[in-house]
């Protein structure tokens, strides 16, 4: 499963990428964090408002935290 956090690296995209490694640690799935912190990229990828997260290229979030439950439905809709 390939996971992006996109944002410039503040204390919410570190906080978002913490939280998505424990989804999958929780889930007992295998998965790569990537961050993306270009600002061209994040916009070329469809993201608007940072932070952003996509799983398997698929859009899930922006502009916002979600929490870790909320990460895991996330993920479970990509398997």
């Amino acid at each position: 499963m390939k996971i992006k956090v996109l944002g410039s690296g503040c204390k919410n995209c570190q906080v978002l990428a913490e939280r998505a490694e424990e989804a999958l640690n929780e889930l007992g799935i295998e998965g790569e964090i990537i961050k993306v912190t270009e600002l061209d990229e994040i916009i070329d990828l469809g993201v608007m408002m940072t932070p952003g997260l996509i799983v398997n290229d698929n859009i899930k979030s922006t502009g916002k935290v979600p929490k870790t439950k909320e990460i895991v439905k996330f993920l479970q809709e990509e398997k």
